[in-house]
């Protein structure tokens, strides 16, 4: 099991409580008013915002409040100026992290995350520390449902992706950025459920740990990841 896909795993299991939900609905709301400030408010001549949006009904967010974002991106509505900043940084045992941040300030991020960091046991990394560990791919997550592994790789080779892994209740497929919406439409249209589609950092190499410190790496990543400015994580641990 693939270290990103085990990490994913464990959030989307956390966000089945009403807090960590609440917590998800925050981050999508930030990335739709993020995608319709930069690429306009029209899902169909903005990519971006047509994977958020869709992130958003997957995750079962009411209309209005997909709406209201998107009005807060356009200017129609007042909202916050966020900025989005990539930090690198190093878990306990040497691990990679990349943390994405959406911020309204980026003093008090970068400051309260080295505090947060630090104090589990971490390091803040420089730029390009840890990326090169890692390549920027496409991910779509659809639900297994009764679809084989067969059925689900005649249909995305087709579509352009470049690999596919299976977890106990999903299907993870991975492939070129370029080629995202393409995979996340064709598998639409052929009838898969989707539970989401978005860009990851996929490790080159995973790092193999025991339980005892694959549990403290997780604590860290949970930990990060609680703070209200972290949007995603990825690590190349492999959990």
């Amino acid at each position: 099991m693939s270290g990103h896909s085990k990490w994913a795993t464990i959030k989307r299991k956390k966000a089945a409580t009403d807090s960590a939900r609440g917590k998800v609905f925050t981050r999508i709301i930030k990335e739709i008013t993020i995608a319709a400030r930069d690429g306009g408010g029209d899902p169909v001549g903005n990519p971006r915002l047509r994977l958020a949006i869709q992130n958003a009904k997957s995750s079962n967010m009411p209309q209005d409040n997909i709406t209201r974002a998107v009005k807060k991106g356009t200017g129609e509505l007042e909202g916050v100026m966020y900025t989005e900043i990539t930090y690198e940084a190093y878990a306990p045992h040497g691990v990679a992290v990349i943390i994405q941040s959406v911020t309204d300030n980026r003093n008090r991020t970068i400051a309260e995350l080295r505090h947060i960091v630090s104090k589990n046991n971490g390091n803040m990394g420089d730029a390009g520390s840890v990326s090169w560990m890692f390549e920027r791919k496409g991910v779509v997550t659809i639900e297994k449902g009764t679809h084989t592994e067969d059925d689900v790789m005649e249909v995305i080779l087709d579509l352009g992706a470049d690999d596919l892994k299976t977890e106990e209740e999903h299907f993870e497929i991975i492939c070129p950025i370029e080629n995202l919406e393409t995979v996340r439409k064709g598998m639409e249209e052929k009838g898969y459920k989707l539970e989401s589609a978005n860009m990851q950092y996929i490790p080159k190499e995973l790092i193999t740990l025991d339980e005892e410190k694959a549990a403290s790496v997780i604590r860290f990543l949970e930990t990060v990841e609680e703070y209200d400015d972290v949007q995603n994580l990825f690590t190349n641990a492999d959990l």
